[in-house]
């Protein structure tokens, strides 16, 4: 159940990324990064089991704001992809203080909501400071392979898309899941749980090939 709606997932999510750009052009490629920041930090919390691995279901959020990058970086421009990372970064510290500024009212009598909010809105400082850090440094990073490797191999499309993609996913977890964990797991537990949740977003990140295709194909 859950392998099939991974994948019924993968195809919404991305399918709207490239909508949002038919539509609105590189602007709603911006708008599209507030979404999948705001909406990832809300969906990471759920886990679920997938081919064996305990994995999260923001992990395909966060994919697809590779996969909006790199349409700027191919339609638009390498300044338009690094505008649209800080719209992003930006988005999630305003999300991260609204909702701590949320948790410190006291709630009345009446309220029903509280402590589920507070299950939800909770956050560790180190963890998120580790994924709003790896957030910045993988998608800028992403911006610069896949454009560099745009000036070399301009006909391989495929190729800047797989590489940009799939290197950054794999340096994102490894660092986030070192600083967000290291002293209170080993080594090893830490370099098995990036290992999984990298085999994932490897799957993620092949898949959003076609659209990426599809979207330069389609005129804004």
């Amino acid at each position: 159940m859950n392998i099939a709606l991974g994948f019924v997932n993968i195809l919404v999510t991305f399918s709207l990324v490239v909508l949002m750009e038919k539509l609105f052009k590189k602007e709603g490629l911006f708008a599209w990064m507030s979404i999948a920041t705001i909406l990832a930090n809300l969906t990471v919390c759920k886990m679920i089991g997938v081919f064996g691995i305990t994995t999260s279901l923001g992990n395909v959020l966060f994919a697809s704001t590779f996969l909006a990058t790199d349409i700027l970086s191919e339609k638009y421009s390498k300044e338009d992809a690094k505008k649209a990372v800080f719209v992003g970064l930006f988005s999630g510290i305003v999300f991260i203080i609204i909702t701590q500024l949320t948790l410190l009212f006291v709630p009345s009598t009446d309220d029903v909501v509280n402590e589920a909010m507070k299950q939800l809105f909770s956050i560790s400082i180190r963890t998120t400071i580790a994924s709003m850090t790896m957030f910045f440094v993988s998608n800028m990073l992403d911006i610069y392979i896949y454009n560099k490797l745009k000036e070399k191999f301009p006909n391989k499309l495929w190729l800047r898309n797989n590489v940009s993609t799939i290197f950054c996913n794999c340096v994102e977890n490894y660092f986030f899941n070192t600083f967000a964990f290291i002293g209170i797991f080993s080594i090893p537990v830490i370099i098995s749980i990036a290992t999984t949740t990298t085999i994932i977003e490897m799957i993620i990140a092949i898949c959003d090939t076609p659209f990426l295709y599809v979207s330069k194909k389609l005129k804004s």
